[in-house]
């Protein structure tokens, strides 16, 4: 196993990669702003590093201060947990250049799913089933049109280079089609620093599904089950659950060979997320992106398939076997993630300030991965996630209740907060009845 490990992340997904390498015997390395000095994953840290002021660019992705950290620290390898550098594949080959390991995927994968048009010629080209549109990026506003008139109204006008739900936008005519196209492109180079744009098929009613899966060592590719991704606001998760509700026996079985099909197509190893589009109606489903890294809702796949994708994650990188035999793989029970965010649970906008009250919810099937605590402050320069709030049960109908029970108990006073918003989803009788698309959040507002 890895001896020692640097986490190149903040809050609290470094603090839950800490935990499982604390666990494991591995020394946990954190790197940290000056604005982040004082949160609990640079305190569970056995050693910590200072690398830059508060804004991200010259410290969570200041390449040549990270790298100077592991230097200093002797640090074996680098988690890059998600979001910042994590599928930054210059960053992955310049972390191996300098005789570390990289505790991810390799850089052609990354590269090769970074780029979504890319990404969807791959895909297609193994069989995984992809959504109408275009197999090259639209080169300007009247080859944008002619790709959207060929594929029918309504369209999604996305960033090749996007990710994480941003950079996207719909157009139901050829008028908003430009406005669109100008938006997107315009967001696209200042955000990615690439302009691409490709044109896809729009599905008004759809539900968004991804499914876990691991290249391991010795070269094979498994699939650890499915997450529904669909409570989103502005194409941002806020709920996750596992397995999905609208997935049957059958139509899991596809969904998992896709996605076997797709990580084998680009070598893959480490941990991924193929994310797909259902059309709840016809049961068709098509490739949307290839996450390459761990994702934020991973916790419902580990509540469900009794794993830790992290310490699954270092023994890939370490070349050892996985924990499970991967030909017995079954799912138990039912998990659902919450992300507690410090946002206005009305219309989400982010209200970070310091937290004067934070008591966490605890009991049978409750989890929490947290990244603050009572007299830390939620600053505006980083994501508004402070939490997550996983529970599990035998069935969904278990598992509904114990999150109910877990919203109200868990209490956060200072910044503002989207619990409120939780309490009523989870009364809401679309979501209780597992029948619901991307569109619930939009229908309860």
């Amino acid at each position: 196993m890895i001896e020692s490990l640097l986490v190149a992340n903040r809050g609290e997904i470094a603090r839950r990669i800490i935990r499982t390498a604390r666990r494991l015997g591995v020394r946990a390395i954190a790197v940290h702003s000056e604005a982040d000095a004082g949160l609990p994953f640079v305190t569970e840290a056995d050693e910590a590093v200072c690398v830059g002021p508060a804004n991200p660019a010259q410290s969570y992705r200041n390449v040549e201060a990270i790298l100077a950290a592991a230097k200093s620290t002797g640090a074996q390898a680098v988690h890059p947990g998600y979001g910042f550098l994590s599928e930054n594949a210059d960053f992955a080959r310049t972390v191996e250049a300098s005789g570390l390991i990289w505790v991810g995927p390799g850089a052609d994968a990354i590269s090769a799913m970074g780029d979504k048009i890319n990404a969807r010629n791959l895909m297609a080209a193994a069989g995984v089933p992809v959504a109408p549109g275009t197999t090259e990026p639209a080169a300007d506003l009247d080859a944008a049109a002619a790709a959207a008139a060929e594929i029918g109204y309504p369209v999604m006008v996305k960033a090749a280079a996007g990710g994480g739900g941003m950079g996207m936008g719909v157009a139901n005519d050829e008028a908003a089609l430009r406005t669109e196209y100008d938006k997107v492109r315009s967001f696209a180079e200042r955000m990615f620093g690439d302009g691409s744009v490709l044109i896809e098929r729009y599905f008004p009613r759809v539900r968004h599904v991804e499914v876990q899966i691991l290249g391991l060592a010795d070269g094979r590719v498994v699939a650890l089950g499915e997450r529904e991704c669909s409570v989103q606001r502005r194409n941002q998760k806020l709920v996750e659950e596992s397995p999905s509700p609208a997935v049957s026996p059958e139509l899991r079985e596809r969904f998992l060979a896709a996605a076997v099909r797709a990580g084998e197509a680009v070598a893959y190893r480490n941990a991924g997320t193929v994310e797909c589009l259902l059309d709840p109606t016809t049961q068709e489903f098509f490739f949307l992106e290839m996450n390459t890294r761990l994702q934020v809702e991973h916790p419902v796949t580990e509540q469900v398939y009794g794993v830790d994708l992290v310490e699954e994650q270092l023994r890939v990188a370490a070349g050892l076997a996985p924990t499970f035999h991967p030909d017995a793989l079954a799912p138990r029970g039912h998990a659902i993630e919450l992300r507690i965010n410090a946002e206005d649970p009305k219309r989400f906008l982010p209200g970070p300030g310091a937290i004067s009250t934070w008591n966490e919810p605890a009991g049978e099937g409750v989890r929490v991965d947290s990244g603050y605590v009572a007299g830390n402050t939620v600053t505006p320069f980083y994501d508004s996630l402070m939490a997550k709030l996983i529970v599990s049960g035998a069935t969904r109908e278990e598992a509904l209740r114990r999150a109910r029970a877990a919203v109200a108990q868990f209490e956060v006073a200072g910044p503002k907060c989207n619990l409120p918003f939780f309490a009523e989803l989870l009364e809401n009788e679309e979501f209780r009845s597992g029948d619901y698309d991307t569109g619930i959040v939009s229908r309860m507002r």
